[in-house]
């Protein structure tokens, strides 16, 4: 026996007979966000650099020049797992998947605000760990729907595993 709106595809009733959005919507749907995300995160850094200069850094921090190409190239790769994904019909696993999609683009803002904006690396470290763990979340709920955009996904991820280790060393350095 089902559970009251679920159908035999498991698409549940609420998303019965609904077809993917208009390849317009879903480009939309799919880059303003993330395009949102980066122009937060980019607004939230601006002020915190002098500050982020002048920290005590790890022996393995990147050189500054490397961030902008990096962090373009994986919000490209967001938008186009994205974009892959809301081309499916829609169903509830698409709907959890691009749910955490959203939810992890809002956490990659905030640390931005919580680490640069705020210059907080206690605060910054908390919010990545939430983040990488949403960016494993959406991996995992992208990969029965479209392994393409789950692979797109992991190179971001393997990014913020990084991110978080140059925020625990920050940390770790600046401890009296």
């Amino acid at each position: 026996m089902q559970a009251s709106g679920d159908s035999e595809n498991g698409q549940g009733a609420d998303f019965a007979g609904q077809k993917p959005p208009s390849r317009w919507v879903r480009l939309a749907v799919a880059i303003l966000p993330v395009l949102a995300a980066w122009g937060i995160a980019g607004l939230a850094t601006t002020p915190g650099m002098a500050w982020y200069q002048a920290l005590e850094r790890p022996f393995f921090t990147p050189p500054d020049w490397l961030f902008g190409p990096v962090w373009t190239v994986l919000y490209l790769a967001m938008m186009v797992a994205a974009w892959r994904v809301l081309g499916l019909r829609p169903s509830r696993p698409r709907h959890r998947a691009m749910t955490l999609f959203y939810l992890q683009l809002g956490f990659n803002a905030l640390w931005s605000i919580a680490f640069f904006t705020l210059q907080s690396p206690p605060f910054g470290l908390i919010v990545i760990a939430v983040l990488l763990a949403l960016i494993l979340a959406t991996i995992v709920a992208f990969r029965p729907l479209d392994r393409i955009a789950s692979w797109l996904m992991v190179p971001y991820a393997i990014w913020v595993a990084y991110a978080s280790a140059l925020n625990l060393g920050i940390l770790v350095l600046a401890l009296p």
